[in-house]
């Protein structure tokens, strides 16, 4: 018997939409343009995934939030497919939503790297580089160091994320770190140290005009003390001649942020241990006076690292800003060219991974 399609659609359960369903869409033409418009879509709808919401992804993009409605409306609309569940609370991706978002992110990855291999070509490194860094160093050496990088390199742009703890923020959130250590964590990252600094202990005119200054180590256990959280709480050791004395302070405050802490110490709230390189310019207008220079701090030393990940084959961009970090601190420190690698933290066995340079910096 021969079958009407009406009649095989209904012999094998299928209702008209069923069939609309299995018609294939009308393919647009493959010009130019229309090749442009989808790679911006694609774009768009790559940061809505990261972000999982429209407004902010507009934000981070630089457009209306209009633009990225319509921009992955019309790109589900040319696959034919649902990318992303949208309701008045949550955005969410599909599960092909989910499998697009990781080819988008391959496609998009060597798409940079395309053009970056054009900027290798000429010379001149193109690009966005992600920087996350302490608010301490962001406060003190990084704004001369990206202006002098961009006077050099005009086309590169940044993108930077701030932090008072380096827990806050993940390696995937980067290209490059810099951080301002006591102590270093076990990191599976290239860690390059590029200066050093010591703490100091300071106070404002105004406290010092209400409370002499102490003389000795032992009188700071009167005297209000503001703690930064990754300052050693309760207690701060000194070394003389003698040994070494351990001084409980009784901190009036403890906050995470060392800026918070500076600006309560110029307002008189009280002494506070803080590094050196964050209040040299209070140091030098006298706002912040030093205090006990004649003593020894014990666990004063601090680094700053610069981070970023050892992939063999590192993107040209962050290649020469790397370059030009560690050539910029070996000519503010001629004297410190040597060099010692030491393997530490959980991939020593990997050659890519963590790169200790102890001793001596740079």
């Amino acid at each position: 018997m021969e079958l009407t399609v009406s009649r095989w659609n209904a012999h094998y359960g299928f209702s008209p939409c069923h069939t609309a369903e299995l018609r294939p869409k009308p393919v647009s033409r493959c010009t130019p343009e229309n090749m442009l418009n989808q790679l911006a879509s694609i774009r768009i709808f790559a940061k809505v995934a990261e972000c999982l919401n429209f407004a902010e992804a507009a934000k981070q993009l630089g457009i209306s939030n209009s633009v990225v409605t319509r921009s992955v409306a019309t790109l589900e609309e040319h696959l034919g497919v649902r990318l992303v569940n949208r309701t008045t609370r949550r955005v969410s991706l599909t599960g092909t939503g989910e499998l697009y978002w990781k080819r988008c992110i391959e496609l998009l990855r060597q798409l940079n790297d395309m053009d970056e291999c054009i900027a290798s070509a000429v010379g001149e490194p193109a690009g966005s580089l992600r920087i996350a860094a302490s608010s301490l160093y962001t406060t003190t050496d990084l704004p001369e160091l990206l202006a002098a990088y961009r006077a050099r390199e005009p086309r590169m742009s940044f993108e930077l994320t701030v932090f008072d703890n380096m827990s806050d923020v993940a390696a995937s959130e980067f290209d490059v770190c810099f951080s301002a250590e006591r102590r270093l964590r076990d990191s599976s990252l290239v860690c390059r140290p590029l200066a050093q600094t010591r703490d100091v202990i300071v106070a404002s005119p105004d406290y010092l005009a209400r409370r002499p200054a102490p003389r000795t180590p032992g009188e700071l256990a009167s005297h209000d003390v503001l703690l930064a959280s990754d300052a050693p709480s309760r207690y701060w050791e000194f070394r003389d001649t003698h040994g070494t004395q351990r001084v409980v302070v009784q901190p009036i405050m403890n906050v995470q942020s060392p800026q918070v802490v500076k600006r309560a110490v110029q307002a008189g709230l009280g002494i506070a241990r803080l590094s050196r390189l964050f209040v040299r310019s209070e140091l030098a207008d006298g706002s912040l006076s030093a205090l006990l220079d004649d003593a020894t701090l014990c666990g004063d030393e601090r680094t700053v690292w610069l981070l970023y990940s050892g992939q063999p084959h590192m993107a040209v961009a962050l290649r020469s800003f790397v370059d030009f970090v560690v050539e910029h601190y070996r000519q503010k420190s001629p004297q410190n060219k040597a060099q010692e690698e030491e393997r530490v933290g959980p991939a020593q066995h990997r050659s890519s991974n963590t790169e200790l340079l102890l001793g001596e910096i740079l």
